[in-house]
């Protein structure tokens, strides 16, 4: 991608020395707007041209075993062998080969999730390309608006909306390039704005905000009438979110219809359940016969009441089943509406309890009654809705996201899910799986002392992994990367003394500790005391073993526990370490511990972190906590927690304002075993971070992971450099040093996992005195 870049070393310079100047030790304020974050996009730019090793090129290591996440799905239908894919946080990409082969498109990108992508069939050089995805799973990630290519995808230039964060569909007037229509869902967890519908006639110079209800409620679907260019349908959505709870039904919100190109609209839903019970909606056309129209609703409705012990899909306890997936369709373009859909378990299950991640429907562009609904799993229907088939095949992913059917042969089907791209000959009852789009979404990583070293991780939606180090994408077996114990969110450790031990653990703090040869794995998690109240674990709980004896291992709940043997007994060492707000309860853990860190220099000096922000520490295994939350700001989300190798006092904490929709850079070090926070964030350009490292050979390198990339700091944490090039600016969530073959390693959430070789830079440093992990005396 070659956009136009603000490189001006002025501006580089003067935030360095403000932010180093020392004159803000007070918490600092959130950064809310899209104008800073795109300013902290230009500097990120800026500074690769002062990388450090800025000959070192990061190297991918896979996996291609499987991908990641796909959006949506753009075919330019004069080049028979061509399509491009919008993918969750792994950029766009494009193929002229039929997934042979793929080419990223927008590598230097200020964001790498993408919602949205377009192609005008009449010049197929000008591509639109809306950033920000539109599911709302709890690692989507925000975009920056919208952007326009007018040579295939070679160069793009902002376009605007850079506030509405998310974009759920881009059309394009049949003929008239210059008129385009954005659906835009707006933030994810803030009411703002810039979210409805959009209208420009110019190009993208200027917009028109043409369908705007209120500042909860955002467009995420738009089709439009392929005989009546002025017959637009929009799909308007409820979407914001909690950190406490996954998004539920509001008012106001449905099905809208425009005449008039979008001067005026009229709402749809004579026939469609309330909107007070309803989700997200899609919305469809048949291009055969536009009277024709459909939606797939979530209907959250009570279908039956649950039976005892009955529990969802993530394993809580249920007091209602709903009615779930609904399809409506409308033979009077959205007059009227029947519900043509069975309530039975099929369709039940189709969205389970997470509709707010699916709800994308498609006609056959040759026949009204042929459509395919997409959840889990792929479904389809030759009879107008009244019947569905399971489109299960071998290779085709669970969770389905976007679809492109060709309208010259229906039989040819392209379509996005989790695990990437499937393409299909014979409408769905085969499908080819592509896994070589290297857009794999790790939550973390780990690394072992094998020769050479292995990599393991969890991976949005796909279990967990591990592969060789030394893997080369396009030459390695793929098969090389392999399927280990533990769930899609899960911490994976090795034992350093056991390399055939391994821990990982489910969603919301499963633990379980498995033997990889023989293959065996025992469920480990601590259970609450009789009498009390359920654990609560985050998505991701944190746990880790004692660098001082590898059988203590440590587990996170909102209680922090320990145990002497390998996870066979536990023991309560803290009460609720978080605020557990009550005003702060929904329908999913909240208020749980997000990081702990134990001293390599002195065992029980505990650090721990919460979602909702509280910071605290023990020096004496848990017999008495101290908040330590001086300086920093309250309530923000805690990433990571890090206690010094190096020097017994020094401790390292970063926190995360995704979920605030706040891009402020919040990185500190305290001296004093947190008693005060310095603010060492120095010149980095914005957040959020996710991740910070101490090298291990070295006390005054600094790592940090960050929603753009990787920075390095050779001075402590008083500035920061960009490290390596060649490394698309993507989602870094996690980054670990292999202290004996001297390379960094990182998890990527949509483009898999790299390395770098960090010889180079260690030649320019003296050895380190001191440089043991020997216990120091309290």
């Amino acid at each position: 991608m070659n956009l136009k870049r603000n490189s001006s070393y002025l501006v580089l310079i003067s935030l360095m020395l403000l932010v180093n100047s020392g004159i803000a030790q007070q918490a600092k304020p959130p950064i809310l707007d899209a104008e800073t974050r795109l300013e902290f996009y230009h500097q990120h730019e800026a500074m690769k041209e002062v990388a450090v090793l800025p000959d070192k090129k990061w190297e991918h290591v896979g996996p291609e075993v499987m991908s990641g996440r796909v959006t949506d799905i753009a075919v330019p239908l004069d080049q028979p062998f061509t399509f491009f894919v919008a993918t969750a946080s792994g950029g766009v990409w494009k193929t002229e080969n039929e997934a042979t082969t793929w080419q990223p498109l927008f590598d230097d990108a200020p964001s790498g999730s993408v919602g949205a992508i377009a192609i005008d069939q009449n010049q197929t050089n000008i591509i639109w390309v809306g950033l920000g995805e539109s599911n709302i799973f709890r690692s989507s990630m925000s975009g920056t608006g919208v952007y326009r290519s007018v040579d295939h995808g070679k160069t793009w230039e902002h376009k605007g909306l850079a506030d509405s964060h998310h974009i759920g569909r881009i059309v394009i007037h049949p003929n008239d390039p210059n008129t385009v229509y954005v659906a835009a869902s707006g933030h994810e967890w803030t009411p703002n704005e810039e979210r409805g519908v959009y209208k420009t006639i110019d190009g993208g110079q200027t917009w028109e905000q043409v369908l705007y209800i209120n500042d909860v409620i955002g467009a995420v679907d738009l089709a439009m009438d392929p005989t009546n260019p002025n017959q637009l349908y929009a799909s308007m959505w409820n979407r914001t979110r909690l950190k406490w709870s996954d998004p539920v039904p509001g008012p106001d919100d449905g099905i809208f219809r425009t005449t008039d190109g979008g001067m005026t609209w009229t709402k749809c839903d004579d026939g469609l359940p309330p909107a007070e019970t309803t989700g997200r909606m899609g919305v469809a056309i048949a291009h055969s016969n536009p009277d024709v129209v459909y939606v797939l609703l979530d209907n959250h409705q009570s279908a039956r009441e649950a039976q005892e012990g009955e529990r969802d899909s993530y394993g809580r306890s249920r007091s209602a089943v709903i009615k779930g997936a609904e399809v409506y369709r409308s033979d009077n373009r959205g007059d009227t509406w029947t519900k043509v859909s069975r309530n039975d378990e099929l369709m039940t299950r189709l969205f389970s309890t997470y509709g707010w991640v699916f709800g994308q429907i498609r006609v056959d562009p040759n026949d009204e009654d042929t459509i395919y609904v997409m959840g889990v799993p792929l479904l389809k229907s030759t009879d107008g809705g009244k019947t569905f088939k399971n489109l299960a095949y071998r290779g085709l992913h669970a969770d389905h996201h976007a679809m492109w059917i060709n309208p010259e042969n229906s039989n040819h089907v392209i379509n996005g899910n989790d695990g990437g791209i499937n393409i299909s000959y014979d409408g769905g009852n085969t499908w080819k799986d592509i896994v070589n789009l290297p857009v794999v979404q790790f939550y973390n990583l780990e690394l072992d002392q094998a020769q050479p070293f292995n990599v393991y991780g969890s991976i949005q939606d796909n279990g967990s992994y591990m592969g060789p180090s030394d893997y080369r994408p396009g030459r390695s077996p793929y098969h090389a990367w392999s399927r280990i114990p533990g769930g899609e969110a899960s911490i994976i450790v090795v034992d350093p003394n056991d390399q055939n031990l391994l821990y990982s653990e489910g969603f919301y703090g499963s633990l379980m500790r498995s033997t990889m040869n023989p293959r065996k794995t025992d469920r480990i998690a601590p259970q609450s005391q009789p009498g009390d109240p359920p654990l609560r674990g985050q998505w991701l709980a944190p746990f880790m073993l004692s660098p001082h004896n590898s059988q203590i291992v440590y587990h996170g709940m909102n209680k922090l526990f320990r145990s002497m043997d390998r996870g066979d007994s536990w023991n309560e060492i803290s009460p609720d370490l978080t605020y557990n707000d009550s005003e702060r309860r929904g329908n999913i853990p909240f208020a749980t511990l997000t990081s702990i860190s134990e001293s390599p220099r002195q065992f029980g000096l505990l650090y721990v972190g919460s979602d909702d922000g509280k910071v605290q520490m023990t020096r004496n295994s848990g017999t008495d906590w101290k908040e330590i939350m001086s300086g920093i700001p309250q309530h923000k989300w805690v990433s990571r927690i890090v206690a010094s190798r190096y020097d017994l006092p020094t401790v390292f904490l970063t926190q995360n304002g995704k979920r605030d929709n706040d891009f402020q850079v919040y990185v500190y070090k305290s001296v004093d075993f947190g008693e005060s926070w310095l603010d060492i964030s120095g010149n980095l350009p914005g957040g959020p971070v996710n991740v910070i490292t101490e090298d291990p050979h070295y006390p005054n390198l600094l790592y940090v992971g960050t929603d753009l990339g990787v920075y390095v700091s050779t001075n402590g944490g008083e500035s920061w450099a960009i490290l390596g090039s060649d490394l698309p600016n993507v989602f870094v969530h996690d980054l670990k040093i292999h202290e004996r073959d001297q390379v960094a390693v990182i998890a990527t959430h949509g483009r898999g996992i790299f390395k770098i070789d960090l010889k180079p830079l260690y030649s320019t440093f003296q050895p380190a005195s001191g440089e043991d992990n020997e216990s120091d005396d309290d």
